[in-house]
């Protein structure tokens, strides 16, 4: 042992090649207990690492522990080799750029690990979720990787700028600057991706549900993006609205907080008709039309006098919204007949005019 230390130690005596073959050997071991240290790491990590991940009730530590494992290995094995090449006693020139090289590897590698882990918890997060509160989530998967890997790399370049002696704030002011000048001459658009992102976190409706708009459009939400989100009205056009506007108005989702829906008919019957047979009639008639529901029961009722008729309302409940406007076309054929065979009368407009002769 004396005799090894002996031998490492650097003597004024000492030859070049003498020299070099001391500070390659020290260079070499240190990479040599880096790569053990690496194997050790990977054995634990793939043969222990399962049964501690075991006694959880998720599999998430399972599969991050998959996912970063080549990588943490290969970062010991490089960090070996990084603190192996500083030892050696180079040119500070060729100091810093193979040290530089390899420690942005390293940086590199942290990233790649970061991002796994990461990456991992969204698509465990996301498996978990289901029916609406799932799909709604799956649409802000890929803005969040986005701004993870944004976060990411700009954290790995300022540590690797502050390991080679660079200005870190003055770059940051530089930026800000530019970003204020990008955010003032692009608000409408970032007002809009902020309204988008909103409308995803906050789901007032979700992507095939059925919207009333304040301007009275409706039709079916077909995608919500970052900028605007896309409608298909009844008539099969499209309606494509930035999402500012989406966040800062009055709708209706026909489909919240369930597909159930209600709808109405308006009717009147002649003066002198038998109100409580009348109604009777029309709920007995939206009982013969299949779609309506029995519980909510329909009901019918005397709403007001009108000027040549009597008004009366009709509500009935369908399943689904999408089946009102053509439920309410069977009703109204149907009442139209019931309101023939038994002689009650809907009567036109009319209007007297008396005429006075002076």
């Amino acid at each position: 042992m004396d005799n090894l230390i002996r031998f490492f130690k650097l003597e004024a005596t000492d030859g070049l090649l003498l020299f070099w073959l001391k500070e390659s050997l020290i260079a070499v071991i240190i990479f040599a207990a880096f790569y053990v240290m690496a194997l050790i790491l990977r054995h634990v990590l793939v043969s222990w690492g399962p049964r501690f991940t075991s006694f959880t009730r998720t599999d998430l530590d399972d599969r991050i522990l998959q996912r970063i494992t080549p990588p943490a290995s290969l970062l010991i094995m490089f960090a070996g080799l990084y603190f192996a090449v500083k030892s050696l006693p180079l040119p500070e020139k060729a100091h810093v750029v193979t040290s530089g090289i390899l420690f942005i590897i390293n940086i590199v590698i942290i990233t790649i690990i970061a991002y796994r882990a990461a990456d991992e918890f969204l698509q465990w997060y996301t498996a978990r979720m289901t029916g609406v509160e799932s799909s709604g989530l799956r649409q802000l998967i890929p803005l969040v990787e986005k701004l993870i890997s944004i976060f990411l790399i700009g954290t790995a370049l300022i540590i690797t700028l502050k390991h080679f002696n660079y200005d870190i704030w003055s770059i940051i002011t530089a930026l800000g600057i530019g970003s204020l000048a990008i955010g003032l001459a692009a608000k409408d658009t970032l007002a809009n991706m902020i309204s988008g992102f909103t409308l995803m976190l906050d789901r007032p409706f979700h992507i095939g549900d059925r919207i009333q708009l304040a301007g009275g459009q409706v039709g079916d939400v077909l995608d919500i993006g970052l900028r605007s989100t896309k409608i298909k009205t009844l008539d099969n056009t499209y309606l494509i609205i930035p999402n500012s506007e989406l966040c800062n108005t009055v709708l209706i989702n026909m489909a919240f907080p369930d597909v159930l829906s209600k709808g109405r008919i308006n009717l009147g019957v002649a003066y002198g008709s038998d109100v409580a047979a009348v109604k009777a009639l029309l709920v007995k008639t939206a009982l013969e039309v299949s779609h309506v529901r029995r519980d909510p029961a329909p009901e019918a009722f005397f709403v007001s006098f009108g000027d040549s008729a009597l008004n009366m309302s009709l509500f009935f409940w369908v399943d689904d919204y999408t089946k009102v406007f053509s439920v309410t076309d069977e009703l109204n054929c149907l009442i139209a007949k019931r309101f023939q065979e038994n002689g009650i009368q809907i009567p036109y407009p009319t209007r007297t005019v008396l005429m006075q002769k002076d």
